[in-house]
C-alpha cells in the first residue's frame, strides 16, 4: 500500500490538535481524513469509516481515549491505534499498550513523528 491510499482518523478534544494534524496528513497526500471531538465519536467515525491508522488522544470529554481504544479493539482487533498525550505517560503507556495500542507519541506530535507512523502504516509494520 502506498502512503496516499491510507485513511486516517484523528481524535483529539483539541481542534486546533486536529487541524494541526489534519494538514500534516494531507500535505502527504493522504485524502481520506476523519476526524472526531471525543472517544465517543471516535468509536463511532472507526465503525463507520474502518481507518487504517487512528491517532488518539487519552485525556478526553465522554470517554477517554483508552475506553474508546478497548471498544475499537473490541470491534477491530486488527486496528492500529497511536495513543497519544501530554499527562502522566509512564502509567497512561503502559494501559494503553495493554489495552492495544499500536505505538505510543508524546504529545505535542511532531510533523516527523506523523509521518513516520504513517510510512510505517502503509508498509504494513506498525
Amino acid at each position: 500500500m502506498v502512503i496516499q491510499d491510507l485513511k486516517v482518523l484523528i481524535c483529539d478534544d483539541s481542534m486546533f490538535a486536529r487541524k494541526k494534524m489534519s494538514m500534516t496528513i494531507s500535505a502527504l497526500g493522504i485524502s481520506a481524513v476523519y476526524e472526531a471531538a471525543d472517544g465517543e465519536e471516535a468509536v463511532a467515525k472507526y465503525k463507520e469509516n474502518k481507518p487504517d491508522v487512528v491517532f488518539m488522544d487519552i485525556i478526553m470529554p465522554r470517554i477517554t481515549g483508552i475506553e474508546a481504544l478497548k471498544q475499537i479493539i473490541e470491534f477491530d482487533p486488527d486496528a492500529k491505534v497511536v495513543m497519544a498525550s501530554s499527562v502522566g505517560t509512564q502509567g497512561h503507556l503502559k494501559e494503553a499498550l495493554r489495552a492495544g495500542a499500536a505505538d505510543f507519541l508524546q504529545k505535542p506530535i511532531s510533523d516527523e513523528d506523523t509521518k513516520a507512523i504513517l510510512e510505517n502504516a502503509a508498509k504494513g509494520v506498525l
